[in-house]
């Protein structure tokens, strides 16, 4: 089983760095139309005030049967291929790496300023100033929603896991869909959304330390928390970003840079994103491990 979760996560990033425009395929229209159909389904009784929370558990459940179903279904090849299209659907949606291209590649001020809103972890937040600090913490709490939360439901809990923490993410903080809930229900959902995030959030940090400057990292971290007063088990994630700044901040000065160059916004795009891709490779290779000790044993 970890075997056919590692290959299909191999091929979900090669499909999306070789057919990159396959980016089309995540439509989520259907949620927007399950999601009215739930809601008007619901009646009169208790139900439609918590229509929206209710949802993400039922596509959950289903998925799970769909999993169960085509487990012992061919050698468990439909099974892997479903694996394999979930990941995919839920990647992104938009591909990151594409997104910090575009602004490192903008021939001028303007285009880049506009190409950087793409960054944004919740489009419905203020615009994005082209500047160094925020620009990477957006970086990083994008990569949370795009890469490493739907990875980890995804190796916890399989294709229902990630597509169930898609749809939490999409409900929480999509404008289209926040537009049907009302706000109590909204409320539900984003801290069900930072609940979702909170276990990959702190796997992602312990990494960061790892391939980046440990004691720079680990010492920002203890920082925020003793600022903020709330210790490490809440839902305040706002910790991701100020590590992610240590560790970029030390890896620029690490690579020979001029102080100036820490405050240089694509400079510091561009470590951000060398940061990603190094902890993507380290949650790869534990994968690996567990695989091969998986057919040592």
């Amino acid at each position: 089983m970890m075997a056919q979760i590692f290959l299909a996560i191999l091929l979900v990033l090669v499909c999306a760095h070789a057919a990159p425009d396959l980016v089309r395929v995540r439509e989520f229209g259907w949620l927007d139309r399950l999601l009215g159909w739930w809601t008007r389904s619901s009646g009169d009784d208790a139900r439609p005030r918590f229509a929206a929370i209710w949802l993400p558990l039922a596509v959950f459940l289903a998925c799970v049967l769909v999993q169960f179903a085509l487990a012992k279904v061919m050698f468990g090849l439909p099974a892997f291929a479903f694996a394999f299209a979930v990941l995919f659907y839920c990647w992104g949606p938009r591909d990151l790496d594409a997104d910090i291209e575009a602004v490192l590649k903008a021939p001028d001020g303007d285009r880049r300023s506009g190409a950087v809103q793409a960054l944004r972890p919740d489009p419905a937040v203020d615009t994005l100033p082209l500047q160094a600090a925020p620009i990477v913490e957006a970086t990083f709490l994008s990569a949370l929603s795009r890469w490493f939360g739907v990875l980890f439901w995804f190796v916890l809990l399989g294709p229902a896991g990630a597509l169930a923490y898609r749809i939490v993410q999409l409900l929480a903080r999509n404008a289209t869909f926040r537009a049907r809930i009302d706000a109590e229900q909204q409320a539900w959902l984003e801290r069900a959304a930072r609940v979702l995030d909170w276990a990959p959030a702190h796997l992602a940090a312990l990494t960061l330390a790892l391939v980046s400057d440990f004691d720079a990292v680990l010492g920002r971290w203890r920082d925020y928390h003793a600022a903020h007063g709330q210790g490490y088990f809440t839902l305040d994630l706002g910790f991701l970003g100020a590590i992610a700044r240590a560790g970029v901040e030390a890896d620029v000065v690490a690579g020979d840079g001029y102080a100036t160059e820490v405050d240089d916004p694509l400079r510091a795009l561009e470590d951000a994103r060398t940061l990603l891709r190094r902890i993507l490779v380290v949650w790869l290779a534990l994968l690996a491990l567990v695989v091969l000790a998986g057919w040592a044993v």
